[in-house]
C-alpha cells in the first residue's frame, strides 16, 4: 500500500482509519508515532511478529498459527504489515465487536483466499489453534476436543457440511456468533 513508508500520516490515511475504525484522530496520531519509533521502516515483518506471539504465549507452538495470523492481516500480501494493516488489526481487538472479529476469523481459516472454507482449511487453523494449548491444558480437554482432527471434525459437524463441501463467510459468522461452544474450537484463550 505505500500508506506505512511514510513519516506522516497522510490525510487520506488518516480518514479512511476514523472511517472504519472506532479510534480518534488522536489515538491514530499517537499509535502512528509509535509505531514509526517501533518500525522505522513503518513495516511490521513476519519474523517481528512472530518474535511477538512467542513473548505473549510463552511456551506454546506459536509458529503455525502466528503466520496464518499475519497472512489473514497482510491484506495487500507483500510479507510486511504498514500502519493500515497494524491499526485494522488493533480495531479487532476491540471490545464488542463480534461481527468484525469473526470476519477476521473466517479471512483466518480461508488459507487459500478462495472466499470460502474447507474442511481440509479447518483442520489446517484448528491444528495451528490446538498448538497453542500447552501440553498440561490439553490433558483436560473433553474426550471430543482433545485432538486437533476430533476439534476439527465437530466445528466441521456444527456446520452440517460433508465432506467436500465448502463454507461461507455469512455461514461461518452465524453458526460461530452467540455459540459459545463453537467460538472454544476457533480460538485459544489462554488461562489467566
Amino acid at each position: 500500500m505505500g500508506s506505512g513508508r511514510s513519516r506522516s500520516l497522510s490525510p487520506e490515511l488518516l480518514s479512511e482509519l476514523q472511517a472504519s475504525t472506532p479510534f480518534t484522530e488522536a489515538q491514530l496520531r499517537e499509535w502512528h508515532n509509535r509505531f514509526l519509533q517501533q518500525q522505522p521502516d513503518g513495516r511490521v515483518r513476519h519474523r517481528d511478529f512472530l518474535r511477538l506471539y512467542r513473548h505473549f504465549l510463552p511456551g506454546s507452538e506459536v509458529a503455525a498459527y502466528a503466520a496464518h495470523v499475519f497472512r489473514s492481516l497482510d491484506s495487500d500480501g507483500d510479507g510486511s504489515l504498514d500502519f493500515r494493516e497494524f491499526v485494522l488489526a488493533m480495531n479487532l481487538t476491540a471490545p464488542g465487536r463480534a461481527k468484525v472479529k469473526l470476519r477476521w476469523a473466517f479471512a483466518l481459516f480461508d488459507v487459500d483466499r478462495d472466499g470460502e472454507v474447507s474442511k481440509g482449511e479447518v483442520l489446517e487453523i484448528v491444528t495451528a489453534v490446538f498448538q497453542l494449548i500447552p501440553p498440561k491444558e490439553r490433558e483436560s480437554l473433553p474426550e471430543d476436543e482433545n485432538t486437533p482432527e476430533k476439534r476439527a471434525e465437530k466445528l466441521w459437524a456444527h456446520f452440517n457440511k460433508g465432506e467436500n463441501d465448502k463454507l461461507a463467510e455469512a455461514e461461518f459468522i452465524d453458526g460461530v456468533l452467540d455459540n459459545d461452544d463453537i467460538m472454544r474450537l476457533i480460538q485459544y484463550e489462554p488461562k489467566k
